[in-house]
């Protein structure tokens, strides 16, 4: 099984994925950077968190262009797993291959700090896992994290069960206090309709490690190597 990890200019959360999907899921991974048309026979993709592009224009507008786009965005259309974290999930939404938008916060700060999201959904690759009745306390450390859609997708999100996390509270209820980001409806994740590329803002590879404290995140990441596992 191999995992590749995409770097973009800017990219600043590249080596604590890789960390996690090397040191503690004990799997292959090569880092793609920005400018390579060869995605090297990956089983996965992964686009980390940071600030692509210094965040220029718009968060992940940029990177959207960067020659590997084109070949991820084919390789998703083909069926490949995309899984985007933070910048990853502004650059997926930037680049069409997930609904919506991720504005300023609406506090129009940069917020670094623990936040509790719970999975609404378990058909997916990262989060076949979860247990939908259990809060996962995942950091978040963002500026434009606040996901909006229009009315009409919001419902198709909601008929396709394509919202896969919702910012909660410590014991799971979804609340306007609970959501640090003003994201509508909460919206901390989602997906695709083919369910192959995945979105959210937390980032789950810091509460992987047990010398963190905090090993809520790995269960991403025990979903995506036993899903992949099952369908390679």
């Amino acid at each position: 099984m191999k995992f590749g990890v995409v770097i973009f200019p800017g990219s600043n959360c590249d080596h604590d994925m890789i960390y996690v999907l090397e040191d503690i899921m004990e799997k292959e991974v090569v880092k793609l950077w920005h400018k390579d048309k060869d995605l090297k026979n990956v089983d996965a993709i992964i686009l980390p968190g940071g600030f692509s592009y210094g965040d220029y224009l718009r968060s992940g507008a940029l990177a959207r262009f960067s020659p590997i786009m084109e070949e991820v965005i084919k390789f998703a259309d083909n069926g490949g797993f995309v899984y985007g974290v933070c910048n990853g999930f502004q650059i997926l939404c930037e680049s069409g291959l997930l609904p919506g938008a991720l504005l300023h916060n609406t506090n129009k700060k940069f917020i670094c700090k623990n936040s509790f999201i719970k999975a609404e959904s378990i058909n997916t690759f990262a989060t076949m896992l979860c247990d939908t009745n259990r809060a996962l306390k995942i950091p978040i450390a963002h500026g434009e994290g606040r996901y909006y859609a229009d009315a009409k997708t919001l419902q198709e999100l909601n008929y396709n069960k394509q919202i896969i996390f919702r910012y909660c509270d410590e014991d799971g209820n979804m609340t306007e206090a609970a959501n640090p980001n003003g994201s509508v409806n909460n919206i901390a994740g989602i997906c695709n309709k083919k369910r192959n590329v995945v979105g959210m803002m937390p980032h789950p590879e810091r509460a992987s490690d047990d010398e963190l404290g905090n090993t809520d995140g790995k269960i991403i990441f025990d979903s995506m190597v036993k899903f992949l596992g099952k369908n390679s």
